[in-house]
């Protein structure tokens, strides 16, 4: 999970963690990989990051040194390869913004490389003058979300900017889902946003981020899961590695997610991983699937489909309107 200026900093930074786990021998050299055929009928993972170091072709923000890449690559390929054990066959890509900034182009290009695998969430400029456009184009190319994070827009509030309501009525009138990035002091701004623009989906990322200092608050879940009266409000069940005790089992994280259950149903909870992140020892891609598919015995079978493949592809990968 990337960090911006108005959102508090992990105690440990994700480049630290990636350190950490090239250090402890985290691989990622793997063979090309080509998707299950076809990839509708296995699982979706709502949320990774994909990047190269072939600067020349997608170059890093700011003039950015390929050095900052940790892994140096992480490619789509690469992820298709990690889901394949755990029947995950399809996956949503989050631009990251701290690497490409508001270039969306490496996301844009594997969504049209390997058809049906890759559904997009997108970065624009809040505060330009005509966001809903770059929405609208960007829908054209597979993507089918917009983060944001608070500031951005020109304002300290969402509600004043005007860049970010253009967006949230954008989302409503095309069916594309605002992903906002925030920890849980932030979630009052998404409670304004959703009262005023009450058609608009929204897909929180990682919990709000509750427990990524340690400690998850009580009141930090009740808001949370206060937002459920909002019913086009989903949450994200990912980014295991970076709260509460950052390591597996993870289980400290099942009352939340029991919670969020029985608030927002598991119509609007879907899991991911947030890899590469997710991939830092002890953490594994196994050890964030085996969570929601072994370990909440509060779910259904048919709970389970939806936390792992069917709000995901409602929200995703659905047809989105003209």
């Amino acid at each position: 999970m990337s960090t911006s200026p108005a959102i508090s900093a992990a105690p440990l930074s994700r480049r630290a963690l990636l350190q950490g786990a090239a250090g402890a021998g985290l691989s990622l050299a793997l063979r090309p990989a080509v998707a299950a055929d076809p990839p509708s009928e296995g699982w979706i993972d709502a949320h990774s990051h994909v990047w190269t170091s072939d600067v020349a072709r997608y170059p890093l923000a700011d003039g950015q040194s390929p050095e900052v890449l940790q892994p140096r690559d992480f490619t789509p390929q690469q992820l298709i390869e990690l889901g394949r054990p755990w029947g995950v066959t399809r996956f949503v890509l989050i631009q990251h913004k701290p690497h490409h900034g508001l270039d969306n182009s490496y996301l844009l290009d594997a969504i049209a490389q390997f058809p049906g695998v890759f559904s997009g969430v997108a970065c624009v400029a809040a505060e330009g003058p005509r966001p809903e456009e770059d929405m609208r184009r960007l829908r054209r190319g597979g993507m089918r979300g917009f983060r944001i994070r608070p500031g951005e827009g020109g304002a300290d509030r969402w509600r004043d900017s005007a860049g970010q309501r253009s967006m949230w009525a954008c989302a409503a009138e095309t069916g594309l889902a605002i992903c906002p990035l925030i920890n849980p002091e932030y979630l009052d701004q998404v409670d304004e946003m959703c009262q005023q623009f009450p058609d608009t989906s929204v897909v929180i990322d990682h919990f709000a981020r509750i427990g990524m200092d340690g400690p998850i608050r009580e009141a930090d879940v009740a808001t949370l899961a206060g937002l459920a009266r909002h019913r086009h409000v989903h949450v994200k069940v990912s980014a295991f590695y970076a709260l509460g005790r950052k390591q597996p089992p993870h289980e400290e994280l099942i009352p939340v997610i029991r919670r969020l259950y029985e608030t927002y149903g598991p119509q609007r909870l879907m899991w991911a991983t947030d890899c590469p992140y997710q991939l830092t020892p002890p953490n594994s891609y196994e050890s964030s699937f085996r969570l929601v598919h072994d370990r909440l015995e509060f779910l259904s079978a048919e709970d389970r489909e939806w936390l792992l493949r069917k709000t995901a592809e409602r929200v995703f990968f659905g047809p989105v309107q003209v």
